[in-house]
C-alpha cells in the first residue's frame, strides 16, 4: 500500500494508541518521523522511542499518560502534501497561548516554533500539538 502522508499517518498512529490506552505504538522509520519523534520526547509528549530493526525498520513510541490520561490533548497536522504551510520566524503561531508547541522544518532541522523563533528561521509548519 502506497502511502502519501507519512507523517499524518504518524500523528494519526500515536493520536489512535493514546485513545486505546496503549502503552506502545509502532510506526515505519524514517528520518523525518525520528527527528519528529525526538523534538515530542524533548518536550515531554511521549515518554521514549526506540528504533527497532527486524525485517523492517520501525520506530516503537512509548505514550506518556498522567493520572491514566494522555499528555497530549490535541495533535494536529498543519502543512500537507496538497498544502504546504510556510512561515517566517516572526509570523510562527503561539500554540493555546503558549501552553502548547508548532513544530517547524527549518533549513537546521526540525525543532519547536518557540527555538526556531529564538534564532530567527522560519519554514513549514508540521503539526501543532498541546
Amino acid at each position: 500500500m502506497s502511502m502519501n502522508d507519512t507523517i499524518s499517518d504518524l500523528l494519526t498512529r500515536i493520536r489512535n494508541g493514546q485513545m486505546s490506552n496503549k502503552e506502545k505504538v509502532t510506526i515505519p522509520y524514517s528520518k523525518m518521523k525520528e527527528a519528529l519523534c525526538k523534538v515530542m520526547l524533548e518536550e515531554g509528549y511521549i515518554e521514549g522511542i526506540n528504533i527497532e530493526e527486524s525485517e523492517y525498520k520501525n520506530i516503537i513510541v512509548d505514550l506518556k499518560y498522567y493520572d491514566g490520561k494522555p499528555v497530549i490533548d490535541l495533535i494536529q497536522r498543519v502543512s500537507r502534501p496538497g498544502l504546504r504551510i510556510y512561515k517566517s520566524s516572526n509570523e510562527i503561531p503561539l500554540v493555546k497561548n503558549g501552553l502548547g508547541i508548532c513544530i517547524v522544518s527549518t533549513s537546521q532541522g526540525l525543532m519547536t516554533g518557540k527555538v526556531a523563533k529564538e534564532k530567527k528561521y522560519g519554514g513549514e509548519i508540521i503539526c501543532y500539538i498541546s
